[in-house]
């Protein structure tokens, strides 16, 4: 559809032979599946890279919190970066032994005694949020960072997704933390470390131009600190991404201002790791528009179609840049007159109770789902290495209903 940016399928659905595998033909749908062998590569690239250059990568939860999985992926990182609390503990439980990065805008202080429990490090967005918590975190043993703005975008057309964008919450300019400190010189002492995030989706020369912004900008201060936490958005694991490059721009962080580099890539780590397996419910026509209508919806299954928006890959059908007998708009069941997928050619006509499979569904979609009209969640199966399923959690009506009421309160 206009507008939409499409993801190639070819590396979405590698290993499936063109066809939804055997092992899926019995699965319920909606369901989502995750692939434990994409997982591995996806790991084994990062963990290469970090030998090799001598950085620390964690796995941004935001992207993938699949915990069931983090065994897979635990190997080649040291850890996880966390949101806020629930995110934190998360990391903490489920891959043990590994750092626990926190970021978040702005912290609760009736959450901040907890957060200290699970995280190692701990990112403030603002002076204001390090000289409130600052002192109480560095008294706990913890590492603390502030996150910085470098006031330098490389995005174009995911404004919602731009850190650097004018008026913009996300992180200290350095115009702000000059007055911070002529109103409080102690700021400094606290810092162990500088975080940016500016990225999204990008290669390694959108990261090398923003590490010479943040040299413009931060570089005096880089010396004095130990770590320099280069964010996510990073797409490392995509076919064709610079890999050199980025070994170029950690090294010379490394180099040049004695820093551990640090880099939370969410995307990077389940990136065409996951499906979205769905039935045809219906097909209907509308003057020239031909409409599936399926079980999984776009607002409820996979929002950031709608959010980002993007076109996901579909297992044997391409983007429809134009109507044509072949063309179908594949949307959801939901009363919202938006849940709509995208428009995709398909080799034959679509018919009621067919499968279709989507690519790279295991990112942002498991975290990010929910249950508008009473839409039942997907349960999450793991397709094997050896090639076999599993189902690790369903989900039904109580799981609607307990977000909503007093009579199903957990803790």
């Amino acid at each position: 559809m206009a507008g939409t940016e499409y993801r190639d399928d070819r590396p979405a659905f590698a290993g499936t032979g063109g066809r939804i595998p055997a092992a899926f033909q019995d699965l319920p749908t909606p369901c989502y599946i995750l692939d434990e062998r994409a997982l591995r590569r996806n790991g084994e690239i990062l963990g290469k890279l970090a030998q090799e250059t001598g950085c620390r990568i964690l796995l941004a939860q935001k992207a993938f919190s699949n915990y069931d999985l983090y065994p897979v992926l635990q190997p080649y990182l040291a850890g996880t970066e966390a949101s806020g609390l629930y995110e934190a503990r998360l990391g903490a439980e489920e891959m043990p032994d590994r750092e626990v990065h926190a970021f978040c805008a702005a912290y609760r202080a009736e959450d901040m005694e907890e957060l200290l429990k699970y995280a190692d490090h701990i990112v403030f967005n603002s002076p204001s949020q390090l000289a409130a918590f600052g002192p109480m975190t560095k008294a706990a043993g913890k590492s603390v960072g502030l996150r910085i703005n470098p006031e330098h975008s490389t995005q174009e057309g995911h404004a919602i997704y731009d850190p650097c964008a004018p008026g913009s919450r996300m992180g200290t300019t350095r115009e702000q933390w000059d007055l911070a400190l002529e109103k409080d010189p102690a700021l400094a002492e606290l810092l162990d470390g500088l975080h940016f995030h500016t990225l999204c989706e990008q290669d390694s020369d959108a990261l090398e131009e923003t590490l010479e912004a943040v040299d413009e900008k931060f570089g005096d201060l880089l010396p004095g600190m130990k770590w320099l936490n280069m964010g996510g958005g990073h797409h490392i694991t995509r076919p064709g991404y610079d890999l050199e490059r980025l070994k170029k721009v950690i090294r010379h962080a490394r180099e040049k201002w004695g820093v551990m580099v640090y880099l939370e890539p969410g995307e990077a780590c389940a990136l065409n790791a996951g499906y979205l397996l769905t039935t045809v419910l219906d097909t209907v026509k509308n003057q020239d528009t031909q409409i599936a209508i399926l079980d999984a919806s776009a607002a409820c299954h996979m929002p950031d179609v709608i959010e980002m928006p993007y076109l996901p890959p579909v297992l044997g059908a391409e983007a429809a840049d134009h109507a044509d007998s072949r063309t179908w708009r594949l949307a959801g069941p939901t009363c919202l007159a938006g849940d709509v997928i995208g428009d995709y050619r398909f080799p034959e006509e679509v018919i009621a109770g067919e499968r279709l499979l989507f690519g790279d569904m295991a990112i942002y979609t498991t975290c990010k789902n929910n249950t508008f009209n009473g839409m039942p969640l997907p349960a999450i199966w793991v397709y094997r290495e050896d090639g076999t399923c599993e189902e690790l959690v369903h989900f039904g009506y109580e799981d609607f209903k307990a977000r909503l009421g007093r009579n199903n309160v957990s803790s």
